[in-house]
């Protein structure tokens, strides 16, 4: 694992058996292409979770860029996401990040899901599939798709509050 690239968990991030609550130490989200859901878990996940977990986003697939739809959603739950890069598995594999340094991979796709596992095929890494709207051909005019997208963002963070046993 690279300490040197801002995102990755330092060495000395705490184990999930002491991390407080139960809670995983490391979740990475994924999505298609690291465009829409999964920056959009990611960013969410880190302003309910602060640092007691550490959050990371990856794609299945790479070649997009940050959708900025996304970015105007999250904007208005006071989410910035405006400085996500994407990135893919094999990225994270060419930068010499472990998979294994996760505890939980949340797929929000199903090719997410399908490359969650087989980059964790043989590690610990418990892999969970959320099926999550993609907004991305959804609607026609710009309220259209911004309802999209904010059903979509409302759909993560409810899934993120359950899951982590936020309660709010």
């Amino acid at each position: 694992m690279r300490r040197d690239r801002p995102g990755i968990a330092p060495l000395n991030w705490p184990q999930a058996e002491t991390v407080a609550g139960g809670l995983p130490s490391a979740t990475l989200f994924s999505c298609d292409w690291n465009a829409v859901r999964s920056p959009m878990a990611e960013g969410i996940a880190k302003k309910l979770l602060g640092k007691r977990v550490f959050v990371q986003s990856a794609g299945a697939a790479g070649l997009l860029d940050l959708d900025p739809l996304a970015v105007e959603v999250c904007r208005e739950i006071g989410v910035d996401i405006a400085g996500h890069s994407t990135h893919t598995f094999d990225e994270m594999e060419e930068w010499g990040d472990d998979i294994a340094q996760y505890d939980l991979i949340i797929a929000l796709s199903p090719a997410a899901q399908r490359r969650a596992l087989e980059a964790s095929a043989f590690s610990h890494v418990a892999v969970e599939y959320w099926p999550t709207l993609d907004p991305t051909d959804l609607g026609e005019t710009r309220e259209q798709k911004l309802h999209a997208y904010r059903q979509t963002r409302d759909q993560i963070r409810d899934r993120i509050v359950t899951r982590f046993g936020l309660g709010l």
